[in-house]
C-alpha cells in the first residue's frame, strides 16, 4: 500500500481550525498512526486566527478524527496519543507580524520531538493567501533548507487563470524550489486512480488494444448528488471548470492517455502526463460553441427528496451564471489517439455520485453474429474511481437456454465491496508521500500551465459572449442539459449512464 522510508517530520497547517483540516488533514494523520506508517518522531503544529486552548484544539481534532478516520476511530488510547501531538498557535497568518515567534516555537517543538529541523507546510487556507504565507516563511528564514528539508503542500485552485497562476508561480518558486513544491490534487491519492497505470502497463491484454485502431470513444464522468452546500461564495468565484475541470478532470485524462513512460520515475511518469495536455487540439471559438456545453441546477429531487436551484444557494447572486456542470468533447493528435472522441462531463445535483472512466471499444466487422443479430452492445471497460472502485469488463456471451441469444455480461472487480474493506484515504497517501518527498502524485507546474492553456480558451470564449445563459438549464436529479446529450448523439453515441 505504502513505500519509501518514513523520514522524520514537523508538520506545520496554516489554516489549522478549518473544515480541510478536520475532515481530511487530522483523520489523515490519525490513520497513518494506526497503519504503522507515521513517523516515531512526528508532531503537528495548527496554525488559526481563530482564539482557543491548546486542549480545546485537540478535543476538536479527537472530534474530528472519530468522525471521520477510516478505521480504529473508537480506540480512544489510539486518538489520544496522536492527537499529543497537536499543537496550535494562534495568529493571523495574512500579518508578518507573529512569524518570529512561531519560529522560535517549531523550533522548541523541533527540539522536543526530535525532527531534525525538517518541516512540511501545509497550506490549508484561501488560495489568495499563498503567496503572503510564502513571503512571510521565507523573510522569517523558516524555508532554509540548509541542514533539512523544508517542503510547501498547496491546495487547489492554483491561479484562478493562467495569468494569475503565473503570478502565484513566481512568487513561490522565488521562495522553493519545484521539487520542494508539492500541488495537491486529492484525486490523484485516490487507490483507483493509481490503478489506472498498472491496469494499462501491467497487463498483456489491455496495453496492446489501448489506442485508435481498437477504441472508439472514451468518456470520464464525476457526479455529485450535492449541491455547493456552504460554499457558495468560493464556488461564485471557481464553478465547475476551476473546481473541477481544469485539475481533477484533465488529470483523469492524462492517465488514461499518456504514452508508457520509460520508467516508474517521477519525471518520467509526469512528462508523459504533460505530453497529453500538449496534445489536445486547442479550443477555437467555433470549437466552444459546438463542443462544450455549460449547465446550471434549478430545483428537482434528489432521491426523492427536494432541493433548491443554484441561484438560491447561499451566499449565490440570485441571476448568477456560474455554471454547476460541464460536458466537453476534445481530442488528442497523437498518433495513438487521432480519430478518438474524449468526452468529459462533470456536474452537481446529478442522479448519482459517481467518478468513472468508460473505454468503448470498437465493434466488430457486421459479418457472423454482427449479422444474424442485428445490434450487439459494444465492449466497454469501466474503471469505477469513487465511491465503488473497480473494474468491470463487459461484453458478449450468450444466453442459458435452449434459445440462441445473445446478451452482455460483465466480468466484475471490485476492491472496496467486502466488508470491512476500506481503502486508504486520497490524503493518507500524500501525506506520506509528502514526507517520503516522493511528488508523483502531485501536480508539476508544467501541467498546471498547459491545463489554465486549454481552459482559458474556453472560459475566455465564455466572457466574450454578453448574453447570460439561460440557466438553469437542468433540474437537480437529472444527467445534465439537454445539449450535453447532443455532444454524443451527434456522433451517434450515448453517456453511459449504468
Amino acid at each position: 500500500m505504502f513505500g519509501g522510508i518514513i523520514i522524520h517530520s514537523l508538520l506545520v497547517v496554516f489554516g489549522g481550525t478549518g473544515d480541510l483540516a478536520h475532515r481530511k488533514i487530522y483523520p489523515a494523520i490519525y490513520n497513518l498512526y494506526v497503519s504503522g506508517h507515521l513517523p516515531e518522531n512526528f508532531a503537528m503544529a495548527a496554525v488559526g486566527r481563530r482564539e482557543k486552548t491548546e486542549e480545546t484544539f485537540r478535543k476538536e481534532a479527537a472530534s474530528s478524527i472519530r468522525r471521520y478516520a477510516r478505521e480504529n476511530r473508537g480506540n480512544q488510547e489510539d486518538i489520544d496519543h496522536v492527537v499529543s501531538r497537536f499543537f496550535y498557535w494562534q495568529a493571523d497568518f495574512t500579518k508578518y507580524n507573529g512569524y518570529e515567534e512561531l519560529k522560535d516555537y517549531l523550533n522548541a517543538l523541533d527540539a522536543r520531538f526530535h525532527t531534525h529541523g525538517n518541516r512540511i507546510f501545509y497550506l490549508a487556507v484561501a488560495p489568495e493567501h499563498f503567496g503572503t504565507i510564502v513571503q512571510h516563511l521565507d523573510r522569517s528564514g523558516m524555508t532554509d533548507q540548509e541542514r533539512a528539508y523544508k517542503r510547501v503542500v498547496i491546495e487547489k485552485p492554483f491561479g484562478k487563470d493562467l495569468a494569475s497562476a503565473i503570478e502565484l508561480n513566481n512568487i513561490i518558486t522565488g521562495v522553493f524550489k519545484e521539487d520542494q513544491i508539492y500541488r495537491i490534487d486529492h484525486f490523484l491519492g485516490k487507490e483507483m486512480l493509481q490503478n489506472i497505470l498498472v491496469i494499462r502497463f501491467a497487463n498483456a491484454f489491455f496495453e496492446p488494444l489501448w489506442n485508435n485502431k481498437y477504441i472508439d470513444h472514451i468518456q470520464i464522468t464525476s457526479s455529485e448528488t450535492v449541491g455547493v452546500e456552504n460554499r457558495g461564495g468560493y464556488y461564485e468565484t471557481a464553478g465547475a471548470m476551476r473546481d473541477m475541470m481544469q485539475n481533477h478532470m484533465l488529470q483523469l485524462l492524462m492517465l488514461t492517455a499518456m504514452e508508457p513512460p520509460v520508467s516508474l520515475d517521477t519525471h518520467a511518469i509526469r512528462d508523459e502526463k504533460v505530453k497529453v495536455l500538449k496534445a489536445i487540439a486547442p479550443f477555437s471559438p467555433e470549437k466552444v460553441k459546438t463542443n462544450v456545453v455549460r449547465g446550471q441546477y434549478g430545483d428537482g429531487l434528489i432521491h426523492g427528496k427536494p432541493v433548491s436551484a443554484y441561484r438560491k444557494e447561499e451566499r449565490v447572486s440570485p441571476d448568477s451564471d456560474t455554471e454547476t456542470y460541464i460536458a466537453m468533447k476534445l481530442e488528442i493528435e497523437n498518433f495513438r489517439w487521432a480519430g478518438v472522441p474524449i468526452y468529459l462531463r462533470t456536474g452537481k445535483r446529478m442522479p448519482v455520485k459517481t467518478t468513472k472512466i468508460v473505454i468503448q471499444f470498437l465493434p466488430l466487422p457486421g459479418i457472423l453474429y454482427y449479422r444474424n443479430f442485428g445490434s450487439l452492445e459494444p465492449n466497454r471497460l469501466i474503471i469505477e474511481i469513487q465511491p465503488r472502485e473497480g473494474v468491470i469488463i463487459r461484453f458478449n456471451g450468450k444466453k442459458p437456454g435452449t434459445r440462441n441469444e445473445i446478451i452482455p455480461v460483465e466480468l466484475d472487480f471490485c476492491q472496496n465491496c467486502a466488508i470491512g474493506e476500506v481503502s486508504p484515504d486520497a490524503y493518507e497517501k500524500l501525506l506520506l508521500d509528502v514526507m517520503n518527498g516522493d511528488s508523483t502524485l502531485f501536480t508539476r507546474w508544467d501541467e498546471v500551465e498547459y491545463a489554465w492553456r486549454l481552459m482559458d480558451n474556453i472560459t475566455r470564449e465564455w466572457s466574450s459572449n454578453i448574453e447570460n445563459p439561460a440557466f438553469p438549464n437542468y433540474a437537480s436529479g437529472t444527467w445534465g442539459p439537454a445539449a450535453a446529450d447532443d455532444l454524443l448523439e451527434r456522433d451517434g453515441r450515448f453517456w453511459f449512464n449504468d
